[in-house]
């Protein structure tokens, strides 16, 4: 059929009409968003932004979260004693003075950590007994009676060979020593740190260079076990071995008693440092992966701390500046 110059100019038009609709209805407005994926992207990069930086997200999630402040105070002990007590420990000597009560509310006055002048320093019985002189000095400037002042030996030290020595010295300058077990070290530790607050809550954790306690009271009874120390690497012990163990024990705490652990020990008196703010006598410790450590015995003590919070799922480790195991043999005297 042979169109008119009219007719084509017509059919001209109409496609160009046809044209125009089409691309006012399918073109993208201006103001919109286009969404698609590029059918080029594997399927696991096909995700929106949010999706992708969950994947960089640390493995234990809660190493990153913040650590809150712990709200409680001691009670105040009134017209009390000082006392004094020397732990003879695997590492050396810690010596305490404290303020006792009658109602047993207790303040440390004075302590020093650490001196392992006595068992570095000392080869002949001369030798101790003069550096012990000057050490029971020391507490007596502090305002402690000499029948006042108590030594201690750890279950730990007892394994080293000059404590006995030590021991002997001090029988010989009339001082009685008083040696505990791994049991009753664990006791001493939670009389000193667990709180009457948190007596149904919460359990304690004492981390030594020689052992680990644990314990939790049960009615009117003190329950616990031992677990390896952070020196466990001097034994050719594995980490993972340490870890699996330890784990598996942790699960004796009862599920009551898990809120709060009260933690104590050389290690996690390193691992607070990070975190105190002031003066504080109570610092909430961050979650184990959030160290990061370098020397062997730090390292065991955080394998150990990681071993016990997963083993219990306990959330809040609360470290007390102030207790120690031998303040507790303290509050047991009359």
């Amino acid at each position: 059929m042979n169109l008119t110059t009219t007719g084509k100019i017509a059919v001209a038009l109409l496609v160009v009409a046809l044209f125009g609709t089409a691309y006012y209805f399918l073109a993208p407005k201006a103001g919109t968003i286009n969404t698609s994926v590029s059918g080029t992207l594997p399927a696991d990069e096909a995700t929106t932004q949010p999706a992708a930086e969950s994947a960089t997200l640390p493995a234990d999630a809660s190493a990153t979260a913040p650590v809150a402040a712990f709200a409680y105070e001691a009670p105040v002990p009134v017209n009390g004693t000082l006392k004094g007590v020397v732990e003879l420990g695997a590492k050396g000597f810690n010596s305490f003075v404290v303020n006792i009560d009658k109602q047993k509310n207790w303040k440390l006055e004075s302590a020093e950590f650490g001196n392992s002048m006595v068992l570095e320093n000392m080869a002949t019985d001369y030798d101790i007994r003069t550096g012990l002189k000057k050490y029971i000095s020391d507490m007596i400037d502090h305002g402690v009676s000499g029948k006042n002042i108590h030594f201690v030996v750890s279950s730990g030290a007892l394994k080293a060979d000059i404590t006995q020595k030590i021991i002997d010295v001090l029988k010989s300058m009339n001082y009685f020593v008083n040696t505990v077990t791994p049991a009753q070290e664990g006791e001493l530790a939670l009389k000193c740190v667990l709180p009457a607050k948190f007596a149904d809550t919460g359990f304690v954790v004492d981390i030594g260079s020689g052992n680990t306690k644990v314990s939790w009271t049960a009615g009117k009874m003190i329950e616990g076990f031992e677990a390896y120390g952070s020196k466990y690497f001097e034994k050719s012990v594995a980490d993972e071995v340490v870890y699996n163990e330890t784990k598996a024990q942790s699960k004796q705490v009862p599920i009551a008693k898990r809120a709060t652990c009260f933690i104590i020990g050389g290690v996690p008196f390193e691992l607070a440092t990070e975190t105190r703010k002031g003066k504080e006598r109570y610092t909430v410790l961050k979650a184990p992966g959030a160290y990061k450590l370098e020397k062997a015995r730090s390292k065991a003590g955080q394998n150990i701390y990681k071993a016990i919070a997963d083993g219990t799922g306990c959330q809040q480790f609360v470290f007390d500046w102030d207790a120690n195991f031998t303040i507790g043999f303290l509050l047991g005297l009359p």
